[in-house]
């Protein structure tokens, strides 16, 4: 039996077409597939068509590109840098090909790789890193081995981190919503940016197992905070972070919840903004929807609850704020209190002054997400109580409701 014949060995290269003629000849999905990436790149776009599908007349009547409505002529390859063929008729490929081999132009054969002199690989893009993928004449083949690298970049389980210095010396920072706590919990962009990082910058609440990850040599700055004892003070945190990223680090402030719910997310936001320093905002899951949710509690549910407010404890003590709070709750609404553990007795009492059902449930979610998850139902009338009896500590969340009833 012969040897099967290996396939033509080829050059890997990428393509700057940034601003450069590219002409697709043909109107079908092929094509739309063929003139979308090659509008990612920032190509000049020309397509040669007697007729097009919709989207791609949509790009047309846009300007997104030039369609010349009509068969294909050689002089539509004048200025061109690329070509890519992909009318359906072998006889037309075939055509456009010799003409595009004569000017010495790539062209990509949609009908027969074989026939070609460039090959378009599955393509994964993740911010600057660009993965493509050949799989010896196999699409199917490379889409998968395209998708397992992208899962890697999402979940940073590849190495990401820069190994180069930016050119213009100046770094970044992140603020990244971890989530409740649990490493499962935080977004994609999140882990991926935390797996790109030099400084993290973390918190108490975040989840900090995922920082067993990272490289030795990144460095970790804990500024967790306590109930009470803030030992780094925020304009300290936000000189932490404009400070590293001057120096041309990638500088990831890794937070619990979403970044700015309570947080001082917008604070740091500003600080970077008055040194110059790039800074991007992930949102995380927020504890006031999480906490709940962990319990099996929604905090909206049809026919119980239509609309839910997020509070702080200590918000709830004062008397301009606990009278709309009262009626929301009066109205078949949902309160979610967060960091209001040391504040829930009074709390409760001044909602049940101010009008609430003392009857109402209330469900105390401690350490949600966590191995140390524990819930506390009771009322309203007896949350002060209850909490102190069972020894209620933060970090803590706290559902007042009809929905409680409804978990």
């Amino acid at each position: 039996m012969s040897e099967p014949v290996p396939a033509q060995p080829g050059y890997p290269l990428l393509l700057g077409l940034a601003g450069r003629r590219a002409v697709v000849v043909g109107g079908g999905p092929v094509a739309l597939r063929r003139v979308r990436g090659l509008l990612d790149a920032h190509a000049d776009v020309l397509v040669v068509a007697p007729d097009v599908i919709g989207d791609l007349r949509t790009l047309a009547e846009s300007g997104t590109l030039r369609w010349e409505q009509r068969g294909f002529a050689p002089a539509d390859l004048e200025g061109a840098w690329l070509v890519q063929t992909a009318t359906g008729d072998p006889a037309v490929d075939a055509a456009v090909a010799a003409e595009a081999e004569a000017r010495h132009l790539w062209c990509v054969r949609a009908d027969d790789a074989s026939a070609s002199s460039a090959w378009t690989p599955a393509v994964a893009r993740r911010d600057d890193v660009v993965v493509a993928v050949f799989g010896g004449r196999d699409p199917r083949r490379a889409r998968a081995l395209r998708d397992g690298v992208a899962l890697g970049l999402d979940t940073g389980s590849l190495p990401l981190r820069r190994r180069r210095a930016p050119t213009d010396g100046v770094g970044s920072v992140a603020l990244v919503g971890g989530g409740p706590g649990d490493p499962g919990l935080i977004t994609t962009r999140g882990r991926r940016l935390l797996a790109e990082a030099d400084v993290v910058v973390t918190d108490r609440l975040a989840p900090v197992a995922l920082l067993d990850e990272l490289d030795d040599d990144v460095l970790v700055i804990d500024v967790g905070k306590q109930p009470g004892n803030h030992p780094v003070p925020q304009r300290d945190i936000e000189k932490l972070l404009v400070t590293h990223a001057l120096a041309g680090k990638r500088v990831v402030r890794l937070k619990g919840g979403d970044p700015f719910v309570f947080g001082r997310g917008p604070e740091e936001v500003a600080a970077c903004a008055a040194a110059s320093v790039p800074c991007e905002v992930v949102p995380g899951v927020t504890s006031a929807i999480a906490g709940p949710a962990a319990a099996g509690i929604p905090v909206t549910t049809r026919g119980v609850a239509r609309s839910f407010t997020v509070s702080t404890g200590h918000e709830l003590l004062d008397e301009g704020a606990v009278a709309g709070l009262a009626a929301l709750l009066g109205s078949g609404g949902t309160l979610v209190m967060l960091m209001g553990v040391t504040y829930v007795g009074k709390a409760a009492e001044a909602l049940v002054a101010a009008g609430a059902d003392p009857g109402l449930g209330v469900a105390v979610v401690e350490s949600a997400y966590s191995p140390a998850q524990r819930v506390t139902r009771t009322t309203l009338r007896d949350v002060g109580s209850v909490v102190l009896e069972r020894g209620v500590r933060p970090p803590a969340v706290v559902v007042v409701g009809a929905v409680v009833g409804a978990g």
